[in-house]
């Protein structure tokens, strides 16, 4: 169960459309290295926004991606410890797909939001974030939306659709999260948590990690949306952590024999500790650190399948897996109340894995709704 929710498995072919050439670097010939280097935002969006939202402590800053100038407004909501760069590759497929505009945004603790408390990751609270930038953004007449959210994200875009936050709600696209099967990988989720790596030597590194060990096995989009699951370690976490090391006393030791050795040695000494510090500022960790977060998980899952069919705006349920429905979506699905595709060959983070068959199921279910058209010379 643990693989099967937040391990992706199976490769799966990048897009066309947007972005860089499709499979491009997936497929190398013999001898060739794959390019894990970071891509940029601006590959994939047109512009970003940080929204100012009132409290009572201040304010909060939600950053924003954004693509497109007409048609309904697609709210993207990313999962638990990634940013709204995971819906990057996915954005330039489905704007070039349909008529649309695309709103990614990073959720409290997250990304590059900032909020007067990032601790607060309940789903009333960011299910009330999410109505609030939509009224910054729109005032009392916001356009036609469609909420779209994978994992944590998907389980947030339930309890706002539900709660009404969103007037104007066209309908819902949930990927990859169920009740049940959510509610059964919480007793892992800790141990999975653990069983990854702290750190990352660098950027590149992570890219890497995560596209070896599955977690997105399509190197395009762990390329811009890795940068949004890790960043550089501060600098006095940094220092705390190698209090106890051994390297600092050795460090000690060879600035006394410096002292009575020849300046030869000193220089080789100055440019050994040049490289340790060189690599200690290259030292990335994780943004979010979600096994703080785990008060949390019951409130995300516990109830969203009946809030989930009480939704009375057409639903969307994308799966890697036909196996992750639990009895009330089995029976939900059998009685029309809303539609599921599958796709089996992707692991969880689905829009990652997959972003060009993500971007054709839901073109297809809001030409389908009638929410808006193919653009004029694409081929369905």
């Amino acid at each position: 169960m643990e693989k099967q929710l937040h391990l992706n498995l199976l490769s799966s072919r990048p897009p066309a459309a947007g972005g860089l050439q499709a499979g491009s670097k997936m497929r190398m010939g013999p001898g060739r290295k794959r390019d894990f280097s970071p891509l940029g935002w601006s590959c994939y969006f047109q512009t970003i926004e940080d929204v100012e939202v009132e409290t009572n402590g201040g304010k909060d800053v939600f950053r924003l991606y954004c693509s497109g100038s007409h048609g309904p407004v697609l709210l993207l909501l990313h999962g638990g410890g990634h940013s709204a760069l995971s819906w990057a590759v996915f954005t330039a497929v489905i704007c070039g797909r349909i008529n649309c505009r695309v709103v990614a945004m990073d959720l409290r603790g997250h990304g590059d939001t900032k909020v007067q408390d990032s601790e607060d990751l309940s789903a009333e609270t960011m299910a009330s974030d999410i109505s609030k930038v939509v009224e910054v953004l729109y005032g009392d007449a916001p356009p036609p939306i469609l909420m779209i959210g994978h994992s944590m994200g998907g389980a947030i875009a339930v309890h706002a659709a539900a709660a009404n936050h969103i007037p104007s709600l066209l309908g819902l696209c949930v990927i990859d999260v169920v009740e049940g099967t959510a509610m059964e990988a919480l007793n892992s989720m800790q141990s999975f948590l653990r069983s990854r790596p702290k750190t990352f030597k660098s950027l590149e590194n992570a890219i890497e990690w995560s596209v070896k060990s599955g977690q997105i096995r399509n190197i395009e989009s762990a390329r811009v949306s890795m940068g949004g699951q890790v960043k550089k370690q501060e600098e006095q976490g940094r220092r705390a952590g190698e209090t106890n090391t051994i390297g600092g006393g050795i460090l000690e030791e060879e600035e006394e024999e410096e002292e009575q050795e020849g300046e030869e040695q000193s220089n080789s000494k100055r440019l050994k500790e040049e490289e340790q510090e060189r690599q200690r500022s290259s030292v990335f960790e994780w943004r979010v650190d979600l096994s703080r977060t785990e008060r949390f998980w019951t409130g995300w899952f516990r109830g969203l399948s009946a809030l989930f069919l009480s939704c009375t705006s057409p639903k969307l349920l994308l799966l890697a897996g036909v196996d992750r429905l639990d009895k009330d979506l089995t029976i939900g699905q059998m009685q029309g109340k809303f539609q599921l595709q599958v796709l089996p060959q992707c692991g969880h983070a689905v829009h990652e894995d997959a972003p060009d068959k993500v971007a054709d199921a839901i073109a297809s279910f809001m030409v389908r709704h009638k929410f808006t058209d193919f653009k004029e010379g694409f081929l369905c």
